[in-house]
């Protein structure tokens, strides 16, 4: 289906084609995550074709698989992708200790992301985002039983614009990913969402082709460590909230030119998320389609087929 890629060659492929085409979260020399929680802020060609989670709570076993595309549909002159949109769903099987079953899909998502600043010497993109959230799925499995549109904000920044200095060189292949939404329930007695989420990345790539290469081989070249902090409340009409959910979600991805394949766990970081994660795994296989199929991905509102 995808091919694992082997050596410099081709992982400097990914750094090549940033100069020219509209490969997947490239700012400047950086390659950005598809973080697991954390929104891109980067408008891409990608598919989440397969995004496996397993979560034990205090009183139940959650599977979930969840799905999502996003399309870019305006590209500037510096190449840089500008305007995209998406949508996704997730399937979950909960089995309680005590209980029934249950299982079905959750809500359906859609969004639309615009990047309105971006500066490729410092690796820095800001974009905004509307999603909308519609209750399509089962009853007793969707988050909301009525439909929720808001705003979402979201930045990402590397650090290759930091001294080339001893020592301090081998901060550069850092990088920082970040979101803030408020999705409001429109009518009727609802819950209103509200989250916030970092990740925190080191990407051994850059450290190899930017920075110094330190005899790195495939697959370590290829690797990505990361850790998440994920902040979520859903709060409740004018009236009252729930308490927030703050979870720390570390992991290690592996990126090529083609896909991104993570996995990584949870820990509670506040008491009010202790009861609802005992334990977890997360994986991710992103697929960037616009490396395959070239047609797709290349056709945009403002050039459409012709480039």
């Amino acid at each position: 289906m995808v091919r694992w890629l082997y050596g410099l060659a081709l992982v400097s492929a990914v750094f090549v084609v940033a100069r020219t085409a509209s490969a997947h979260g490239v700012v400047g020399d950086y390659v950005f995550l598809e973080p697991l929680i954390t929104q891109d802020p980067t408008p891409a060609n990608e598919l989440d074709i397969l995004g496996p989670s397993w979560v034990r709570s205090v009183d139940a076993n959650t599977y979930a698989i969840s799905s999502s595309i996003e399309k870019v549909l305006w590209i500037d002159s510096d190449h840089m992708p500008r305007f995209s949109v998406g949508g996704g769903t997730n399937w979950s099987h909960t089995t309680p200790f005590h209980g029934p079953r249950l299982e079905g899909f959750d809500d359906l998502t859609l969004f639309a992301k615009y990047a309105f600043y971006y500066s490729i010497e410092h690796e820095f993109l800001m974009s905004v985002g509307l999603q909308l959230q519609l209750p399509t799925g089962n009853t007793p499995v969707e988050a909301q039983s009525h439909t929720s549109l808001g705003p979402i904000f979201l930045w990402e920044k590397g650090m290759g614009d930091l001294p080339n200095w001893n020592g301090l060189k081998y901060l550069r292949p850092l990088a920082v990913q970040s979101d803030f939404g408020y999705v409001p329930a429109l009518g009727g007695h609802t819950s209103h969402h509200m989250f916030a989420d970092t990740t925190i990345e080191y990407s051994l790539p850059y450290l190899s082709n930017n920075v110094q290469d330190i005899g790195l081989k495939w697959p370590f070249r290829n690797l990505f460590l990361f850790n998440e902090i994920n902040y979520d409340q859903l709060i409740s009409g004018p009236s009252g909230r729930t308490f927030p959910n703050l979870l720390a979600t570390p992991g290690i991805a592996y990126v090529s030119y083609h896909f991104e394949l993570s996995i990584g766990t949870q820990f509670a970081l506040n008491q009010a998320a202790v009861s609802g994660h005992h334990a977890a795994v997360l994986g991710l296989l992103d697929i960037f389609y616009d490396s395959i199929f070239t047609k797709i991905g290349n056709w945009t509102i403002n050039k459409g087929f012709g480039e």
